[in-house]
């Protein structure tokens, strides 16, 4: 690909949170973005989107992976302007943890909660880590040739903002009830992939997680490559 016309990503981190691996994860979320096709930089922080500067604006889709820290709602409302006119998000993981105020959402996180399409509710029931299945529920580029699989993770549940969503893939739990874990939207002419999926090496490292990253990100960026 000639390097003029590349596509370009943005593998970001940011947070204060110890249960995520943020050092370990920009590596790997760079080295995802750069093997979907995109010249890939990284960086940390959240605090980029007003007046960015180059790296950032430059940016044809952001990979992030976030566990707290600080992100404005100034910074929320700039990224989402950028989404709408055409950028491109893949968040995945801890990225959907908001702030709350009690057990409603913070106003102050309610850009980023429109943008993504939903907050984190919880672990759900029992344990917060265990082995599933990955199942996958129709056709869409960022799913192309991923099977059903197995994964040892950590359990997400979450709202939806709204039902602007394409559920791509899901698990079941032991009571029966099926939960989303990874889903696309439209945002404008901006295009959202969130992956509950990904909290460590152990699913970073395996081949069906990397592929539906790599996908994301070159559907979200809107190119061609995988």
């Amino acid at each position: 690909m000639n390097n003029a016309a590349a596509k370009r990503a943005l593998a970001i981190v940011n947070g204060d949170d110890i249960h995520h691996d943020l050092i370990s994860a920009v590596s790997v979320f760079q080295t995802l973005g750069t093997e979907a096709g995109f010249v890939t930089g990284r960086g940390a922080g959240m605090q980029r989107f007003v007046n960015p500067t180059p790296v950032t604006a430059d940016a044809d889709v952001y990979l992030l992976y976030t566990s707290g820290g600080q992100f404005s709602t100034a910074q929320q409302s700039a990224l989402s302007d950028l989404v709408a006119a055409g950028k491109g998000v893949v968040a995945v993981h801890a990225t959907n943890v908001l702030a709350t105020v009690g057990d409603r959402l913070d106003p102050a996180d309610r850009p980023m909660y429109e943008l993504l399409g939903n907050r984190y509710l919880s672990h759900g029931p029992g344990h917060h880590e265990g082995q599933f299945r990955v199942r996958m529920t129709g056709a869409h580029p960022v799913t192309d040739g991923v099977s059903d699989f197995e994964l040892f993770d950590e359990y997400y549940e979450f709202e939806f903002a709204d039902d602007n969503v394409t559920v791509l893939a899901e698990r079941e739990r032991d009571d029966g009830r099926v939960i989303p874990v990874l889903y696309a939207r439209q945002v404008g002419a901006g295009r959202v992939c969130y992956l509950a999926l990904g909290h460590d090496m152990r699913a970073w490292g395996q081949p069906p997680f990397r592929r539906i990253v790599r996908q994301a990100v070159a559907w979200a960026g809107k190119s061609e490559q995988k």
